[in-house]
């Protein structure tokens, strides 16, 4: 690790593993390659409980960025709408109170799970969302 290396935690949810678990390899992979270190990994059951653990990781001082990923598989209810736009409208919330970046690698809802498994490159993109998003507060502190 450098000393401008950027220091990532990633919440990955357990529902869907076999699709978040591929994220999360890619996403340790890009981090690597960014120059950023993933210090911080917790497993919480589903999206939906992503909140607490996220909170968690933006108290911690040797965290500069969180990076969410799971995968909400559209079912036979809107169960999957609900727990995507909640689980996302407190992590926003969040990475403004911390004022941290926390990037959204959560894919759905409404997709079935071919498309879930078509998107786990998303964990790439969120991973350079926050290095980037890092950068940018950092130089305008």
């Amino acid at each position: 690790m450098t000393e401008a290396s950027i220091r990532l935690g990633i919440v990955a949810a357990e529902f869907n593993y076999d699709i978040v678990y591929a994220m999360m390899e890619l996403a340790k992979e890009h981090a690597t390659f960014l120059d950023a270190e993933v210090t911080h990994i917790i497993k919480v059951p589903g999206v939906f409980d992503m909140p607490l653990a996220v909170r968690t990781l933006l108290k911690k001082k040797d965290i500069d960025a969180v990076v969410t990923l799971g995968a909400v598989i559209e079912g036979s209810t809107e169960h999957d709408t609900v727990v995507a736009s909640n689980a996302s409208r407190l992590i926003a919330d969040m990475s403004l109170e911390f004022e941290k970046p926390v990037a959204l690698g959560i894919t759905g809802p409404g997709m079935s799970r071919l498309e879930a498994s078509q998107r786990v490159a998303n964990a790439k993109r969120a991973v350079e969302a926050a290095v980037k998003m890092t950068r940018i507060v950092k130089a305008n502190a």
